[in-house]
């Protein structure tokens, strides 16, 4: 149940005419009240034999009437508006229901407490199954002012709390992170223009995808025009920006006028201000990435995410999880067709995943942030997909550990977001990995060089041999290792390191996970006879320990979540 206070000025005779009007879309059907301060009150939707202006007028006047009273000693601010609505699959309330709901919620807010016979003055109207909207003034009818401190968090806890008495769905409890919900008037309006999403959603990704992509303030405003937005700068009297408005061209008002979005409505991390200090950690001053295969640089540096997560400190973290937002923003553009759809709405719901209230250190996530951008500036070559399946394959990795790192510090919203962007990431890797290792698999070695790459499984990770050998990816695998030692590699030296990486048994499938360890390890420089020779030597005179089998593999940190791919 998801109610939303709003507040405003004057009267309440427009917030009447509205909710009792046909509504925007003619979505408002047979609009009536089902509770309000008195139990009595004239109710415009059950006055058969009256003109419905009259009865609005003489309800709006009534509950006016205290902020009337006061003159211009009246407080600037007097209307508090607050739609409730329940989940799609709630089962329907009747109107007593809604009425013992609207009353819960008032006195929660302070502006109605129970037994309060001097409290505001407010009404609760219906005119859907699936909603109220209470109407209240700001001013007692002993002419005070209520007590309503806190009161967004007073009602959202009021409303988890219905949600269990009721038993409707139960929305996760929010920290105050979250971006702002579209409105009922943004979602008929978008549902009249023929749109899947309202324009409050559409610049949102728009900008945020700016924001992964550009390197500069002034790459950022070119690349906003670049996809049909729109831009109004709040400047300084020195000429500064002080922050931005959006709009998308053509979404205007009744007078004909651009509705625009500041940043920080879009979402908290908009604000001009934010979008400034992301930028920062993508400025080519300070560079550190070195000339290489930017699919690799990418992987690896999402490679280093769930470290980060379970081994720095919340600050690095919390950087982490906004570097990988950004990464899985721009992973769309850069995606076959097939998996597009399932990325952007992996990017859309891990969006909530990447703020809470733990603020993000972005110095460590440069290597990813330039790296990403590099892909998507100069589309380095990947003909096989096999660099963004790799990417992909670490980003799975990455969020899984997100939604352990959100869940053992209680952030629900964000670990419900985590979880659901999981999914989606795991149906757009299924969908890109699968024609990648058809193509590795067609390319396979011979027998022979099969058996002596299993020689190497058994001997390097014996426990693990059988189940990697009766994997389908196991050609995949086995045209890899054949890919790494033409090109120089030592097989049994590379599968070692591959092994090393991290432990298998939490893959679903081993062969294929080693897969893109190898390829990617494969297409590192090969060290030279100098240094193969000196690795050798070291290895000789390093004393012989026995190993248990499973150590070869390595193991998972203790508490780490486990992922399925």
């Amino acid at each position: 149940m998801i109610p939303k206070i709003i507040t405003g000025k004057g009267s309440t005779r427009r917030l009447i005419a509205y909710l009792f009007g046909k509504g925007d879309a003619n979505e408002h059907v047979d609009p009536h009240l089902v509770a309000s301060w008195n139990d009595f009150a004239p109710d415009p939707g059950r006055s058969p034999h009256r003109n419905p202006k009259e009865v609005e007028k003489q309800l709006y006047t009534q509950l006016d009437q205290p902020v009337a009273m006061l003159g211009r000693r009246a407080p600037q601010t007097t209307v508090w508006h607050c739609p409730v609505r329940a989940a799609p699959e709630d089962p329907i309330l009747s109107d007593a229901q809604w009425a013992e709901i609207a009353r819960r919620i008032v006195a929660a807010a302070g502006i109605a407490p129970a037994g309060d016979t001097e409290a505001c003055r407010w009404v609760a109207v219906r005119h859907a199954d699936d909603h109220i909207h209470i109407a209240a003034t700001l001013v007692r009818q002993d002419g005070r002012r209520p007590k309503r401190d806190y009161d967004i968090r007073a009602v959202q806890r009021e409303a988890r709390q219905i949600e269990i008495d009721y038993r409707l769905r139960r929305l996760k409890p929010g920290d105050g992170t979250a971006a702002k919900r579209p409105t009922s008037k943004e979602h008929f309006k978008a549902k009249r223009q023929g749109q899947d999403a309202t324009a409050r959603e559409i610049l949102r990704m728009r900008v945020r995808r700016a924001v992964a992509a550009a390197a500069d303030e002034a790459q950022f405003f070119s690349l906003l025009e670049a996809t049909g937005v729109d831009v109004r700068l709040k400047l300084a009297p020195s000429g500064d920006a002080l922050g931005c408005n959006f709009a998308l061209p053509g979404n205007v008002n009744e007078e004909g006028d651009p509705v625009w979005f500041a940043g920080s409505t879009l979402a908290p991390d908009l604000s001009q201000p934010k979008i400034r200090e992301s930028l920062a950690t993508t400025s080519p001053e300070p560079a550190t990435i070195q000339p290489g295969n930017p699919w690799h640089q990418a992987t690896a540096a999402t490679k280093r995410i769930p470290h980060h997560l379970t081994k720095g400190d919340q600050q690095t973290a919390q950087g982490q999880l906004v570097a990988l937002g950004t990464t899985l923003d721009l992973l769309p553009v850069m995606a076959p067709t097939v998996a597009r759809a399932e990325l952007e709405q992996a990017a859309a719901a891990f969006e909530r995943a990447t703020r809470s209230r733990i603020a993000a250190d972005l110095d460590s996530t440069r290597a990813l942030r330039r790296s990403i951008q590099t892909i998507w500036r100069e589309r380095p070559q990947d003909s096989d997909r096999t660099g963004l399946t790799m990417l992909l394959d670490a980003a799975l990795t990455a969020v899984a550990f997100a939604l352990h790192w959100h869940r053992t510090r209680q952030h629900a919203q964000q670990e419900a977001a985590a979880e659901q962007a999981l999914l989606h990431l795991q149906t757009a890797y299924a969908q890109t990995a699968e024609p990648v290792l058809v193509g590795l698999a067609s390319r396979a070695p011979g027998p022979q060089t099969k058996r002596r790459f299993a020689h190497h499984l058994q001997d390097l990770v014996p426990d693990h041999a059988e189940r990697i050998l009766n994997d389908p990816a196991w050609d995949a695998l086995a045209t890899v290792l054949a890919e790494a030692e033409a090109a120089g590699h030592n097989a049994a030296t590379v599968l070692g390191q591959a092994l090393h990486q991290r432990a298998l048994d939490d893959a679903r499938s081993p062969a294929r996970a080693l897969t893109w360890r190898i390829r990617r390890l494969g297409e590192r420089h090969v060290p030279g006879p100098w240094a193969q020779a000196a690795r050798a030597h070291s290895a000789m005179q390093r004393p012989s320990v026995p190993v248990h089998p499973t150590a070869a593999i390595g193991q998972p940190p203790q508490g780490s979540p486990t992922r399925r791919r």
